[in-house]
């Protein structure tokens, strides 16, 4: 499941960095938050390891 934005990616990113436990769950907010709880460690890999090349900021509906 590659990322469709760049803030999700960097979301992905920051969830990733708990899990692996380099940064501590209690900095995470938001969506990143929910990505850790709700995602395994492979799959904030696959969704962080996205190109960012011609990916928009956020997400549109």
């Amino acid at each position: 499941m590659p990322a469709q934005s760049k803030a999700q990616q960097k979301a992905a990113g920051a969830a990733l960095s708990a899990k692996r436990g380099d940064t501590k769950v209690s900095e995470l907010q938001g969506a990143s938050k929910e990505m850790y709880d709700s995602m395994s460690a492979n799959e904030l890999e696959d969704m962080a390891s996205t190109k960012r090349k011609g990916k928009p900021e956020h997400k549109s509906d």
